[in-house]
């Protein structure tokens, strides 16, 4: 009896040192569902190895199998309940167990316990209940069998991170737990022969149970201060090391699906309920936050954390007012991952989603489908507009991302007009209006404006001539040129995508999608602005921007002497013959010619030896994303030569597109040469995609991808060249047009 009392003391602080695991795990979970499934595991693995200690261990670790197979499925249908996810249970015990892990490691905090949360803790609980108790109690093995119980009480920790408190208090219980296990089973020997232990035996118990508390005491003054000396102050998060849910290629930079929603402004893409409050008769819902920009496109700089159905509140701006919004959305012909909300939401039912706490947005993993229904509670937060005039824009290392303006040279004309704009607008405020009202007054809306977002894009935007598609474009251009030109005058921005709803409630159709601005300013967050027009007929930009003047060229000192021609229609040699000396002016005439001849010909060889030459550097020397960008000059150069120049503002595969159109029929003196077929050219292919992968994913591109972007340029080339007529070849290779722009 007293033996089944001592074993009842180790089983039971065996079992109470399991379950503090689950305290320490809990802080980071919502709710204490997933500490009642800890407990229930330790509670139930320990107590089956303490009744079953005197049966064979051949009965009792198949009997434990069966019963953990039995409460981990009690334990997910439970969880499964209170996350509301329905489907066959088979189905979702086979998700929580392929995904168990990386969803534990990427959900959001705080954690909801649903089923493939909770798996790998009750699981894991189990187990070290199992070993434990098989080791300390039917063995008698205590200080061996507390091994597993310590391995779970760390495993929590380091999952737990720095994303709680220190679990001071709770590592003391641990401990103190400890040591009554122990101290239990200094009085619990058995003799060999099963008869009460004698004084001797007990002595000896007690004193080899001593010394191993002081060996462990020893070693925890001895090697904790190395230890503490190697971990930082801040804990590891293993969340580093796997990588969270990822946008697809379609939502990596939405900004550039504006110009297609506008062209099906028809298109239903979500029907939204009555929403239950809003300040206004419309509400936007925004899609994606883009704060990154490298001169090429704005993109999505957001990192996914799956979340439950409770999301961390958004930190409240003072003198803000906070409206709480809740609306129901069915997506319709949406597609992509991204889903659409009031920001910033802080709750969410009907999906599984995953959230970025940072800018308030959220994704589907499993993508959008059309049906899909999920409500979403938010709260709208409205700062004080009247504090905006004196209000000042953070800086430092906190905000550089959002004054990047990417790693290429700003267009001259765009510093410009970002230097005019911020003149004599010392308050943030200011130039930020400026910067609006300049955009609204001169620029007009298009439906069919082309995309792109690049630097030459916006260039051609902001100063294209009118007449040829310049100062025309969608709310993609309006947003992205208002970003820009905040950068560059010292205005922390970034772009946002949304769509503008009906707060009543109804159909959200493409034409609804846009995109706009916001500005960060201290103590008031994020502000968004309106740079579109507000009339249908802007200013000319001449009008109030000035490029600055070339330098006129410098007079001669001394105007040049009249010539004074003989009136007469005689041959010039004729004439210089009649003015007398020097030698017969057909000899001269002859050899000047002679002279001229001879240097026309040296240089159009050395210009065709230069450009063999340009042409091997461009395609054979640097790196793969050198020798690609020289493959991209040389397809524009062929297209320049032949008299069809690609314009500025075209993205690559637009670019290609245009290079594939036939080229407007001439007039010729003589036989006319057919036009090739748009089909009949090499294709491009290869060079587009290699030429996009140096501009969006700079330094990935392999030898491979220069080898086949040269091969294309020089057989679209090539190909162009044999088209042209004799003499439009022959001025094709001695051309000094490409030396002009070599690097």
């Amino acid at each position: 009896m007293v033996r089944w009392v001592r074993a009842s003391v180790v089983a039971v602080a065996l079992a109470g040192m399991i379950s503090l695991s689950g305290v320490v795990l809990g802080r980071i979970f919502s709710g204490s569902l997933l500490l009642e499934l800890v407990v229930g595991a330790a509670a139930g693995s320990v107590g089956l190895s303490l009744a079953c200690r005197r049966l064979p261990n051949w009965v009792v670790a198949p009997l434990s199998a069966v019963l953990l197979a039995a409460y981990t499925l009690l334990a997910l249908k439970i969880a499964a309940a209170r996350a509301d996810l329905a489907g066959p249970l088979l189905r979702i015990v086979r998700d929580s167990i392929e995904n168990g892990i990386p969803r534990l490691l990427t959900a959001l905090i705080p954690v909801e316990p649903a089923p493939e949360t909770v798996v790998v803790p009750v699981i894991a609980t189990w187990v070290a209940g199992l070993a434990g108790a098989e080791i300390a109690v039917r063995a008698g093995r205590v200080l061996l069998g507390l091994v597993p119980a310590i391995g779970l009480y760390g495993g929590a920790l380091y999952v737990v991170g720095p994303n709680a408190d220190s679990a001071g208090t709770t590592t003391v219980v641990f401990a103190a737990l400890a040591v009554a296990a122990l101290a239990a089973s200094a009085h619990g020997t058995k003799t060999p022969s099963d008869e009460p232990a004698t004084a001797k035996t007990k002595t000896r118990s007690l004193a080899s149970t001593a010394a191993g508390l002081a060996a462990v005491l020893v070693l925890t003054v001895a090697v904790g201060p190395w230890i503490s000396g190697q971990v930082g102050a801040t804990p590891v998060d293993p969340r580093q090391y796997v990588e969270p849910p990822q946008v697809d290629s379609l939502d990596e930079s939405p900004l550039n699906r504006i110009s297609g929603w506008a062209l099906t402004p028809k298109e239903p893409l979500l029907k939204v309920s009555k929403a239950s409050a809003s300040p206004g008769k419309r509400l936007r819902l925004r899609l994606a936050v883009l704060p990154d920009y490298d001169g090429v496109t704005w993109r999505v700089g957001a990192t996914y954390r799956n979340a439950g159905r409770i999301l961390p509140a958004p930190p409240r701006m003072p003198d803000a007012q906070v409206t709480e919004v809740r609306q129901t959305v069915t997506v319709d012909g949406l597609t992509g991952r991204l889903l659409p909300v009031v920001p910033t939401p802080t709750g969410v039912d009907g999906a599984r989603v995953a959230f970025d706490a940072s800018t308030g947005t959220m994704i589907r993993p499993e993508g959008l489908t059309p049906g899909l229904r999920y409500s979403v509670t938010s709260e709208l937060q409205t700062p004080d507009l009247n504090l905006l005039p004196t209000a000042d824009v953070p800086s430092g290392e906190a905000v550089a991302r959002f004054l990047t303006v990417g790693g290429t040279e700003v267009p001259p004309q765009i510093q410009r007009l970002a230097d005019q704009l911020a003149e004599d607008n010392g308050a943030a405020f200011d130039r930020a209006i400026t910067i609006e009202e300049f955009l609204a007054e001169h620029y007009r809306k298009v439906a069919d404006a082309p995309s792109g977002h690049a630097f030459p894009n916006l260039n051609f935007f902001l100063f294209g001539p009118r007449g040829q598609g310049g100062q025309v474009g969608t709310s993609e251009q309006f947003a992205a040129s208002f970003a820009l030109l905040a950068r560059l005058t010292g205005l922390p921005s970034r772009v946002v995508v949304g769509f503008d709803a009906p707060a009543a409630g109804g159909i959200v159709t493409a034409a609804r999608a846009l995109a706009w601005p916001e500005v960060l300013f201290d103590g008031l967050g994020w502000v968004a602005f309106d740079p579109m027009p507000k009339t249908k007929d802007p200013r000319p930009v001449e009008e109030d921007f000035t490029p600055k003047p070339t330098k006129p060229p410098t007079p001669p000192s001394e105007p040049p002497p009249p010539t004074e021609t003989p009136p007469s229609s005689a041959p010039p040699a004729v004439l210089a013959a009649r003015q007398g000396g020097g030698p017969p002016a057909v000899v001269v005439a002859g050899g000047a010619t002679g002279s001229v001849l001879l240097v026309l010909v040296a240089a159009a060889g050395t210009i065709v030896l230069m450009r063999r030459s340009l042409r091997r550097r461009r395609l054979s020397t640097g790196t793969p994303d050198d020798r690609i960008t020289g493959a991209w000059a040389e397809f524009r150069d062929a297209l320049r030569l032949a008299g069809q120049p690609v314009p500025p503002h075209l993205a690559a595969t637009e670019a290609a597109t245009y290079a594939g159109k036939p080229q407007p029929p001439r007039k010729r003196l003589r036989k006319a040469v057919p036009e090739p077929a748009a089909g009949d050219l090499p294709p491009l292919d290869d060079l587009v995609a290699a030429i996009n992968t140096v501009g969006f994913a700079p330094g990935s591109a392999d030898e491979t991808q220069a080898a086949k972007a040269g091969s294309q340029a020089v057989a679209y080339a090539d190909e162009l060249r044999a088209r042209r007529s004799w003499w439009r070849r022959l001025w094709w290779s001695i051309s000094p047009g490409p030396l002009r722009g070599r690097r």
